[in-house]
């Protein structure tokens, strides 16, 4: 298939791009680079020894989005682009609401227009709100806590009532966890604009001498050693959950599908400083804050689902995704060059 990858450049985005590739599948890139960088391409052609097409549009922009459909032959979507930070979002959350759901509305817009019918939505575990169940099933209420979460929420219903109007459609809507890790070669990896917002860049950071210290919000949760509990999937088994969720749909007689992508196993903030530490050879400083508002104290997936349906699941462990991301890390202590090599 020619499939469309909105948001390739960015840091799933590029190691799914590269798993489509290495299936025999055509991929076309389109991101606006607002936080990802042009060079990252270049290595992407370089892994792949493969061309890849890339539009540089902003995809809130109805008459721009249309455009890539008019000149290209698309065969599928997967949608990864849109705005990701949680604190952001609650600080900016007009920008939030206006950029996910303008982006979704029209790549699905062209995609109607022009007969396209496959869909794999980036949704994400915070549709599952502050549930106190730990282990989330497909089958839980949906809710956010947030402007970034409620985004999700609300392209989530869109995307059943599509399903609903018109059964031609075949969605995937993937709810995934927390990614990190890189690519085995160590030349793509997650490199977030600004300071990260996320436990693994931050870490790495800290590691490579970019940042002084970790901070650790709090340490009296109900969790083994205190510190907050959450399930990573490493970005190259994400990237093949989307492989495998686009070769479902495309052969299923439903309209819409969900799945989660996470491990089903979960790992405590101080379990991954210590995994880290072991992976760099170097000490991972940090020092404990009070309990951020918002913060549960832990949560994993329940993959049984894709798992079953798939024939995918998780296979790297945390030792693996530390190990991947200070190969990264290491290479490239500073992240994406501004400009191509």
């Amino acid at each position: 298939m020619r499939v469309l990858v909105t948001g390739g450049a960015g840091y799933i985005g590029s190691h799914t791009v590269l798993q489509l590739q290495a299936a025999g599948h055509e991929v076309v890139i389109a991101d606006d680079f607002s936080n990802s960088k042009p060079s990252i391409v270049k290595r992407l052609v370089a892994l792949s020894d493969e061309p890849v097409t890339v539009y540089t549009v902003d995809l809130t922009d109805e008459l721009a989005t249309e455009r890539v459909f008019a000149e290209e032959q698309i065969d599928a979507v997967i949608h990864f682009a849109g705005f990701k930070a949680v604190g952001e979002s609650v600080a900016e959350p007009l920008a939030y609401y206006r950029n996910n759901l303008d982006t979704a509305f029209s790549v699905l817009n062209a995609m109607n227009q022009h007969g396209v019918r496959t869909f794999v939505f980036s949704s994400s575990a915070t549709v599952y709100g502050e549930n106190a169940v730990r282990e989330r099933t497909e089958d839980m209420p949906t809710s956010a806590t947030n402007p970034y979460g409620w985004t999700k929420v609300m392209i989530e219903q869109v995307l059943r009532d599509l399903a609903a109007a018109d059964d031609s459609w075949r969605i995937a809507i993937l709810r995934y966890f927390n990614p990190v890790g890189a690519h085995a070669s160590g030349e793509i990896g997650e490199d977030p604009s600004g300071k990260p917002n996320n436990l693994m860049p931050f870490v790495a950071q800290v590691a490579v001498g970019r940042r002084e210290k970790l901070s650790v919000f709090g340490d009296d949760y109900d969790t083994p050693d205190g510190t907050g509990v959450r399930d990573y999937i490493h970005v190259e088994d994400l990237a093949a959950g989307h492989l495998a969720a686009l070769e479902k749909v495309t052969a299923s007689d439903d309209a819409l599908s969900v799945w989660n992508l996470g491990s089903g196993h979960a790992s405590s903030v101080l379990e991954v400083v210590a995994s880290f530490a072991r992976a760099s050879g170097r000490d991972v400083p940090y020092e404990v804050l009070p309990r951020r508002a918002g913060d549960l104290p832990a949560y994993w997936a329940d993959p049984s689902k894709a798992n079953a349906e798939l024939g995918w699941r998780a296979t790297r462990t945390i030792d693996d995704m530390c190990e991947d991301t200070w190969r990264w890390q290491s290479k490239n202590p500073n992240g994406f060059p501004d400009v191509d090599e």
